[in-house]
C-alpha cells in the first residue's frame, strides 16, 4: 500500500467517524466524570482532557479499520512521543497517524494544532527517542484532525449530577468535523503555542481540511530543510549566533536561494 492508497483509505473510514463521537443533535456524546457513587461531574473546556477523551473514543475504530485493510496498529507507549498511531501493511510500509484537535474560533478560522517536534527525532534520521520508529522510516506522516466548536453554555463545575440528570447534562463541545491530510500540507511556517518547540498547522478551516498550507505546494522536502534547520532565537543564541538565519518561508527562500 502506498501513501496515496492509504491516505484514501483513512480519509473514507473517517466520513463514518461522527457517530463515535456525537448524537444525532451534533453534540458530543461523554457528560462528564461518574465516581463510584454514580455522581456525574460535569466536564470544563479544557483542551487537553477533550483531545485525550476523542482520542480514546476513536481507538476502536482504528482498530476496526486496520483489521479491514490487513494492517498491523501500535499505538504509542507514552504521552509525549510521537505518533499517536503507527499502522504497518504486510509489506511493512509504515504510516504515522497523530490525532489532532482544535476548536472554532470563528466559522473560518480554528484555534490552531501543534503537529510535533521540530527537534529531537525530527532531526534525527535514525532516532527512536520520542519515537515508535525513526522519523524517516515512516513512508508518509498524516494528521487525522478533529475540528469542533465550544458550547455557549456556562456549565457550573461544581454542581453534581446523577445517572438520572443525564439527557440534561449539557454537552461542552459539538458539530464535530474530521480530515485527514498528511502533516506538510497543513504546516505552517511558524511554531505552535507555548515555549515548547512544535511545529504549528495553519488556522484557516478551508486550507486544515483541504490540505492548502503554505508547504502543499512547496513539496515535504522543503518542509523537512526549513524545520530541520529552524531555529528559535534561544537556539541561534545557544549556537553562538546573532540571530536564526531565517523566520518564515519567505525569509528561508532567500535564505537557500530559491527566490
Amino acid at each position: 500500500m502506498d501513501k496515496v492508497k492509504f491516505a484514501q483509505a483513512l480519509q473514507k473510514e473517517v466520513s463514518s467517524f461522527n457517530d463515535a463521537v456525537a448524537t444525532d443533535d451534533g453534540d458530543w456524546i461523554i457528560k462528564g466524570f461518574i465516581d463510584v457513587a454514580k455522581n456525574i461531574y460535569a466536564l470544563s473546556i479544557d483542551t487537553k482532557v477533550i483531545s485525550k477523551i476523542l482520542e480514546l473514543l476513536l481507538i476502536p475504530r482504528l482498530t476496526d479499520f486496520a483489521r479491514k485493510y490487513q494492517l498491523k496498529m501500535v499505538l504509542v507507549e507514552y504521552q509525549n512521543h510521537y505518533p499517536d498511531v503507527s499502522f504497518i501493511d504486510e509489506e511493512g510500509n509504515r504510516f504515522a497517524v497523530d490525532l489532532k484537535s482544535t476548536y472554532r474560533k470563528n466559522k473560518n478560522r480554528v484555534n490552531g494544532m501543534t503537529l510535533g517536534a521540530f527537534t529531537g527525532y525530527f532531526r534525527l534520521d535514525e532516532s527512536s527517542k520520542n519515537i515508535t520508529f525513526p522519523y524517516d522510516s515512516y513512508c508518509a506522516h498524516f494528521v487525522l484532525g478533529i475540528i469542533y466548536s465550544k458550547s455557549e453554555t456556562v456549565i457550573d463545575e461544581q454542581k453534581k449530577f446523577t445517572i438520572a440528570d443525564l439527557e440534561h447534562i449539557p454537552s461542552v463541545i459539538h458539530d464535530f468535523q474530521f480530515f485527514v491530510q498528511e502533516k506538510y500540507r497543513i504546516a505552517s511556517d511558524r511554531p505552535g503555542s507555548g515555549n515548547t518547540k512544535n511545529i504549528g498547522s495553519v488556522t484557516r478551516i478551508e486550507t486544515l481540511v483541504y490540505g492548502k498550507g503554505p508547504f502543499a505546494n512547496l513539496g515535504e522536502p522543503i518542509f523537512r530543510d526549513y524545520w530541520r534547520f529552524y531555529l528559535t532565537a534561544d537556539m541561534a543564541r545557544a549556537a553562538e549566533l546573532p540571530e536564526p538565519p531565517y523566520h518564515n518561508l519567505e525569509t528561508y527562500l532567500s535564505y537557500r536561494g530559491l527566490r
